[in-house]
């Protein structure tokens, strides 16, 4: 078999470029081992914000632009419903944090995505003696039902095979490589957390964050809008929420725990006054870098091979964004951001100038 593309991972990051290669019509296969990912436990929230400090995320508005084209566009392809635009309610726990918010809302970088009338409406049995504000180009993307829903159309294409990848069975040529029966222009590693295993990429310093979060029943919520304190609440229909997210950068486990349960029932009791019954306790470790940016491009040495990952906190913008990014600078040699460049970390390794 021959193709433009060998996929490792079939995450956010390795699905989101399997997509942009269906778009332009590159042969690729996708080969994933099929076991649960931290991108199906994600909370999926997204924003333009760092809500704890009202700041601007690094290329916030070229991210949200391609993110309302791209999720749209693979609804229609899968024929199924995962992206939704719902406003996010920060709710002020000080005066402090109100003033803030003004000072952002006359920053010409937060500026557009922030209101600036505060929302004084209730939210019933949400207390906010101090209001909420609201953010703009918001909202979340059920990251497992569209990783599901992709992974079954590249099966019903024949474009997926569910296994595990053995690293030593990856043979160079001059012009791409060969694995097993694959001949590939290029491979892409979209391994998430488990790149540290890959001993192409385990020089680069993959950190990971742990993250649980809960589904609960809360029947008397009916809450239609996001919010966000200590803790976020997202509305999924049917009177289910999803509660998160916890820290933890010890805990290199997907193996819920104690601890995070009860700091996150303990930010839901003090955010909501109605009763509620936890239906699920979810744990992923997100693929983290210690200078918070991607991990993106070319292997120093084998300039077939690449990577895609270290997508964090915020995949769902940093998916397709990056995604896009990598497949521009291999097919049309457009330069990666320093930013994202793994060529940052080969120069301090000095393994290349």
């Amino acid at each position: 078999m021959k193709v433009d593309y060998l996929i490792v991972g079939a995450g956010l990051a390795g699905v989101c470029f399997a997509d942009f290669c269906w778009q332009n019509n590159k042969s690729f296969v996708v080969i994933d081992h099929g076991k649960r990912t931290s991108s199906q436990v994600a909370g999926g929230m997204f924003n333009p914000l760092v809500l704890k400090r009202f700041t601007s995320i690094w290329e916030a508005d070229d991210q949200i632009a391609l993110a309302h084209n791209f999720y749209p566009q693979a609804e229609k392809l899968l024929q199924d419903s995962f992206y939704y635009k719902v406003p996010i309610y920060r709710k002020f726990a000080s005066i402090e944090e109100q003033n803030n918010w003004f000072l952002a809302c006359d920053h010409p970088l937060t500026a557009p995505h922030l209101n600036v009338q505060l929302k004084k409406e209730e939210i019933p049995h949400i207390d906010s003696p101090f209001l909420f504000g609201e953010v703009y180009n918001t909202g979340f993307l059920n990251v497992g039902r569209f990783i599901n829903a992709y992974q079954r159309f590249l099966k019903t294409h024949e474009l997926f095979l569910e296994e595990e990848f053995i690293y030593e069975d990856v043979y160079m040529k001059s012009e791409g490589v060969i694995y097993k029966n694959v001949e590939a222009k290029h491979l892409i590693f979209a391994e998430g957390f488990s790149m540290h295993n890959n001993p192409f990429f385990n020089l680069l310093p993959l950190d990971g964050t742990k993250g649980e979060l809960l589904y609960v029943r809360i029947p008397n919520l009916k809450l239609h809008s996001i919010v966000k304190s200590n803790i976020f609440i997202i509305p999924l229909g049917d009177d289910m929420y999803k509660i998160g997210a916890t820290y933890d950068w010890a805990d290199k486990t997907d193996v819920p725990t104690q601890q995070a349960r009860a700091e996150l029932l303990e930010g839901l009791e003090k955010l909501i006054s109605c009763p509620y019954e936890v239906i699920d306790h979810v744990a992923g470790v997100r693929p983290t870098v210690k200078d918070r940016r991607p991990l993106v491009g070319a292997h120093y040495q084998y300039k077939n091979i690449h990577v895609l990952n270290g997508l964090g906190t915020r995949g769902v913008l940093l998916g397709p964004y990056l995604a896009d990014k990598l497949y521009q600078n291999i097919e049309n040699n457009v330069p990666l951001d320093h930013n994202i460049n793994v060529a940052r970390y080969y120069k301090k390794l000095q393994l290349i100038k």
